[in-house]
């Protein structure tokens, strides 16, 4: 077996080359120093369940010429700083440590925490390529006093390729605008396992002079193209001395294709997915209330104290998600996979397998507020009535000659109501919500979500707990008329429901979190394998304790560690890691120069034995399995080296060093851990990239 890992081309080495000669340039120029650094773990997905709001970010951007940058969520009036650490590789890439991807970034990603869906009413059901994908309710509202522009770019081993850019300006100082875009390319290490995704996001933020009304503009749009090569077919293969590249190893699907090309502007998938979704939203608001002003010696600053807030939301989404099988030439390579799998027999070379569900979504909401405290915007009720307009359109083609088509319109009525107080003393958080579906395709879905966080003391932390309960009808995947159920029988589904009991307990002095999340469910719907689709009846719950931690071992070494524990009981589909760990051990610090931020170190990840979903490219879905129960050789082990000079932060990464092996093919990197049944993780890889902010 040959060595794996990266061949990277003499354009790339120049660019390492100019990227080194910058920072060398700029490390003796003041730059900032990252705070809070345990403020990763909040956004991990354990324990907690059901939360609204993500974590805090740490530490404001600052120029000698001085510049005020915050941000907010839509939903939220808190604003909040940009960080500026640069141990976590994940605020800046989706790879969050808690996820596997099928062995490509970009690949059909699920998080190792058990994740239901925790909100009701309709939903596609087709969540494989989540992670990739920009969402109106992530958007960063800005609010800077000087333009703002963040570029990002980085190579890695496999032609992988990663494009980001960030810009916001206040073209008045009550009108806030921003573009963000990201690319991720790449073509795997494994016959056609390539990816193409790209991120398009506009908003807009406009307050009027008088503060009473306001203006939320966001427009996404996503493109997901991958290819799906449906895993090995013969994971022993990796071993065989007959294959001295990993790249020609045989797959179900696709096998035998030409390499994918490195272009970042190509996106040719013969065999696999391609989705796209495209989502406008406009909110207005107009207050009614109390003026005020603050009054200097040399202006007069106009405040205002919202009393009822009137709004209006309006958002159009439409959604295409389409499966191709287009591999004419040597169909036959693809057949048994279609016979033995999806129960489908091909005997002409010119056919060609598709699926493909088109859907739009048109949503009018109108809600009313109240503040009962007109000095504290943080606490209001809010109760409003949506009305969701939903068109779908399904292919139920089999061979590329026939091709039959047919439609759904239906709506939903719905109703909804919220509770939030954030004290002015800071020290109670109290967040309830509530939403009921009248009349429509989800009649009778809910949602119903409680939490209370408390500050007991400084010197003891805060603790949160709270509770969730929601009814929903299984997602439109688990409906006779979408084009991806595949399952011959014709099945009735009952609503599924899901209570959430969690809680938390915070001390940011010691940078410790415990958390723990336990799940009631009934009626839980599933993919038993390729095709098909099944409901468990009987009640069963998911037991979920996290524990984060960092740890300074000797002033600028640190170990951050995060140990996942979960338990099933009662008869389940479900199948989890009884462990996971993340650890995170290195050297945080400016080796003696004020204006260097630097963490190198070491990551290990631990997953221990279980019987890890399979997964099933013709209708997209990680479906639950019995018979394969997959460990790792190894636990993950990757190196890094990252930093932040001024406003520039390089990172350095060697990923999969577990991989090394010496037997029984000798030297080589071919030790693969499998993170499903036929689907391992590459080789070694290597990446090296760099992020770098502007202020204009």
């Amino acid at each position: 077996m040959s060595k794996l890992g990266a061949n990277f081309s003499p354009v790339k080495s120049r660019i390492i080359t100019i990227i080194g000669s910058l920072a060398c340039l700029l490390l003796f120029s003041q730059g900032l120093h990252a705070q809070d650094p345990f403020s990763r773990f909040r956004n991990f997905g354990g324990g907690g369940g059901g939360g609204r709001a993500g974590g805090a970010d740490t530490l404001a951007h600052r120029k000698a010429d001085t510049i005020t940058l915050n941000y907010r969520f839509l939903d939220s009036s808190r604003y909040l700083k940009l960080d500026s650490s640069v141990f976590d590789f994940s605020r800046k890439v989706p790879q969050p440590p808690m996820w596997i991807n099928l062995g490509n970034h970009g690949a059909p990603a699920r998080n190792l925490l058990f994740s239901p869906r925790m909100f009701s009413g309709w939903d596609p059901g087709l969540h494989a390529y989540d992670l990739y994908l920009f969402k109106v309710e992530e958007t960063k509202l800005y609010n800077t006093t000087r333009p703002f522009t963040e570029l990002g770019y980085y190579l890695g081993s496999k032609s992988e390729q990663f494009v980001s850019v960030v810009h916001t300006q206040n073209v008045r100082p009550n009108w806030n605008i921003g573009f963000e875009f990201r690319l991720i390319n790449s073509i795997g290490a494994f016959g056609n396992s390539n990816t193409n995704h790209s991120n398009i996001r506009l908003h807009s933020w406009y307050q009027s002079k008088n503060k009473r009304y306001q203006n939320f503009f966001v427009l996404v749009s996503n493109k997901i193209a991958a290819g799906d090569n449906g895993g090995l077919l013969n994971p022993s293969d990796i071993d065989s001395i007959n294959y001295t590249n990993q790249a020609t190893l045989p797959t179900h699907l696709g096998s035998g294709l030409n390499r994918a090309s490195s272009n970042i502007f190509s996106s040719t998938i013969t065999t696999g997915t391609h989705f796209s979704n495209a989502s406008f939203m406009m909110r207005q608001t107009y207050d009614l209330g109390q003026k005020d002003s603050i009054v200097t010696d040399s202006t007069v600053i106009p405040l205002f104290y919202p009393r009822v807030r009137l709004e209006h939301n309006i958002q159009y989404t439409s959604f295409n998600y389409k499966f191709t099988d287009y591999y004419t030439g040597g169909y036959s390579l693809d057949s048994p996979y279609y016979a033995d799998k999806l129960h489908m027999s091909y005997v002409l070379p010119t056919d060609s397998f598709l699926r493909r569900d088109k859907w739009t979504d048109l949503t009018n909401d109108f809600s009313i507020y109240t503040f009962p405290d007109s000095k504290n915007p943080q606490q209001f009720l809010k109760i409003g009535a949506s009305l969701q307009l939903l068109k779908g359109t399904f292919d139920t083609a089999l061979t590329s000659n026939i091709l039959t088509a047919h439609r759904l319109n239906n709506q939903n009525v719905f109703v909804h109501g919220e509770y939030r107080n954030k004290t002015r003393n800071q020290k109670w958080d109290v967040e309830a919500f509530g939403k009921l579906y009248l009349n429509g395709l989800n009649t009778g879905d809910y949602n119903a979500y409680i939490s209370l966080k408390r500050l007991l003391g400084r010197r003891i932390g805060y603790l949160q707990v709270g509770f969730q309960n929601v009814n929903r009808t299984p997602s439109f995947v688990f409906d006779g008329a979408s084009s991806f159920y595949l399952d011959t029988s014709r099945r009735s589904f009952s609503k599924e429901n899901t209570t959430n009991l969690f809680a938390s307990f915070e001390q940011p002095r010691i940078h410790l979190k415990l958390s723990g999340s336990y799940y009631l469910i009934s009626n839980y719907a599933f993919f038993q394998n390729y095709v098909k689709q099944r409901q468990e009846t009987s009640l069963f719950n998911v037991l979920q304790i996290t524990a984060e931690k960092e740890f300074i071992l000797h002033r600028h070494l640190k170990w951050r560690a995060i140990a996942i524990a979960q338990q099933v009981a009662g008869s389940s589909p479900v199948h989890v890691p009884l462990l996971t760990v993340y650890n995170q051990f290195g050297y945080e610090g400016s080796l003696g120069f004020k204006n260097l931020l630097l963490d190198v170190g070491t990551e290990i990840r631990y997953i221990s034995w279980y019987k890890a979903d399979g997964y099933s490219p013709a209708n997209g879905q990680f479906y639950s399995q019995d018979s394969t129960t997959l460990h790792q050789h190894l636990p993950d082990i990757g190196a890094y080296m990252h930093f932040r000079i001024r406003s520039f932060t390089a990172y350095i990464r060697v990923e999969n060093l577990n991989s090394m092996a010496f037997k029984p093919l000798g030297f080589g990197w071919y030790n693969n851990n499998f993170v499903a049944p036929n689907y391992p993780y590459p080789g070694l890889l290597i990446r090296y990239g760099f992020f770098w902010s502007f202020v204009n």
